[in-house]
């Protein structure tokens, strides 16, 4: 078998990987999972914003 026979695992994303192998149809599936990544990330840290609003509105700014 060929080096580029082999099946590249699905989903797993590492930061900084050499993206010379992948197919343009690979890139394209990896650009939308890495934007639902970012909107699943923006919504978690809007939730703990408002966790820290909700605090220092009862507790008050340190």
């Amino acid at each position: 078998m060929f080096d580029e026979e082999k099946p590249r695992p699905k989903g797993e994303i590492v930061l900084g990987q050499d993206l010379y192998d992948f197919s343009v149809e690979e890139l394209s599936e990896r650009i939308a999972g890495l934007q639902v990544e970012i909107k699943r990330v923006e919504r978690a840290r809007e939730e703990k914003r408002k966790g820290l609003d909700a605090a220092a509105a009862i507790f008050g700014k340190s």
